[in-house]
């Protein structure tokens, strides 16, 4: 499935969405802030859901916590998702708490077999309770684990296969961990598997004087995460791609300007690809 081009739904645009319906494929939002009974911003939602549609990004399923699952909150999701029918729901591969306690961050998890296996299971009980298979993110990462035992393309490919779920490939984020890391960057996207990245995201990042990369979602997206997102679209094909932008949050018109770039990038790139696919005459 291919919904083309997105963008992050944010409050600042609400209005102007609905009312000029702009040359957006579909847009993708936070999760938390609709999983309630009512209000102004699920009114919007529910608006805009009639004209494109809608993906769910969470940002608290804590899937790699120590804690048991939250209940309410898959609860809470599951009525969210029927009440919108997303196109699909993801979340991130990470963990966000313990023992009761939200750090309201998205923290790594060790590359370990252990961890690996009980990731594994989460997945499976929180698919099992949607009842859909959900996309996983790849987050970004400012410290690592000396108990880590694969990277972390690997630990991503074998959740995504041992759990039967999907991956939201956030471009971004795999240029800040090569850096942060001193990593190959194209080497984790020839790593993973083609026919599970179900959505991409792009974003911008803050360099910080001390060469560390943070990722910030406040800024445009930096021409090397273009160049890797060029690598991206070759590899894994027509995948939904999407920007954000969660502060500074410039006027819609800016932001559709980047979605047309990398429109721009994707066409080029599949022409390419037909042409060389295209035999030549005698």
């Amino acid at each position: 499935m291919s919904l083309g081009f997105g963008l992050g739904l944010r409050p600042p645009h609400y209005s102007q969405v609905a009312e000029t319906r702009p040359d957006v494929g579909w847009f993708e939002v936070i999760s938390e802030n609709f999983m309630v009974a009512g209000g102004r911003p699920l009114n919007w939602l529910e608006r805009i859901r009639a004209d494109y549609p809608v993906a769910l990004h969470g940002v608290s399923l804590s899937i790699g916590s120590a804690d048991p699952l939250d209940e309410q909150h898959l609860t809470a999701l599951q009525r969210l998702a029927q009440r919108v029918q997303p196109a699909w729901i993801s979340d991130h591969l990470c963990w966000t708490g313990v023992a009761g306690n939200n750090l309201h961050d998205l923290l790594p998890l060790p590359y370990t077999e252990a961890v690996l296996a009980h990731v594994v299971e989460r997945v499976r009980r929180v698919q099992d309770r949607l009842g859909c298979r959900i996309l996983l993110e790849n987050v970004s990462t400012y410290a690592g684990y000396a108990s880590s035992q694969l990277t972390e393309w690997e630990f991503v490919t074998e959740v995504s296969q041992r759990a039967d779920c999907m991956i939201l490939l956030d471009v971004n984020n795999v240029y800040v961990n090569s850096v942060n890391h001193d990593f190959d960057p194209l080497a984790y996207l020839e790593a993973i598997p083609v026919a599970r990245v179900r959505q991409i995201h792009l974003a911008g990042h803050q360099l910080r004087p001390d060469g560390l990369i943070v990722d910030t979602h406040d800024s445009p997206v930096s021409e090397a995460v273009w160049r890797l997102y060029e690598h991206a679209r070759r590899r894994f094909g027509d995948v939904p791609t999407m920007i954000e932008r969660d502060a500074q949050i410039p006027p819609l018109q800016e932001l559709l300007g980047e979605l047309e770039r990398a429109r721009s990038i994707a066409e080029r790139i599949d022409l390419e690809a037909r042409t060389q696919r295209t035999p030549r005459a005698a």
